[in-house]
């Protein structure tokens, strides 16, 4: 078994940490303008990423924030998927009230 490489396609790695359920559909969303990579806007879904490259992806009315540990070799379970990033978004506010 070899090991992983370094870097990566954003596209896969988006399906790899589970924020998309296909290749297409994380393309469809970065060629649409809804993804940067290290604060620069990507629509090329074959950029190449690697390990600390910061990741904020717009979806459903939603923005996450992530930095790349690891590029991830298959779309596993989500246990797996959470090993290869570092969720940078702020939490939003809760519907908890203060006592």
């Amino acid at each position: 078994m070899s090991e992983a490489p370094d870097s990566i396609r954003l596209d896969k790695w988006l399906v790899h940490v589970r924020l998309f359920k296909t290749r297409g559909l994380a393309a469809e969303r970065i060629e649409g303008g809804g993804v940067r990579v290290n604060g620069q806007p990507s629509r090329k879904p074959g950029r190449s990423i690697r390990p600390g490259d910061e990741v904020t992806v717009s979806m459903q009315g939603r923005v996450r924030a992530l930095r790349m540990i690891a590029p991830g070799v298959r779309r596993g379970p989500a246990s797996e998927a959470q090993t290869l990033y570092e969720d940078l978004t702020e939490p939003g506010p809760t519907d908890a009230t203060e006592d």
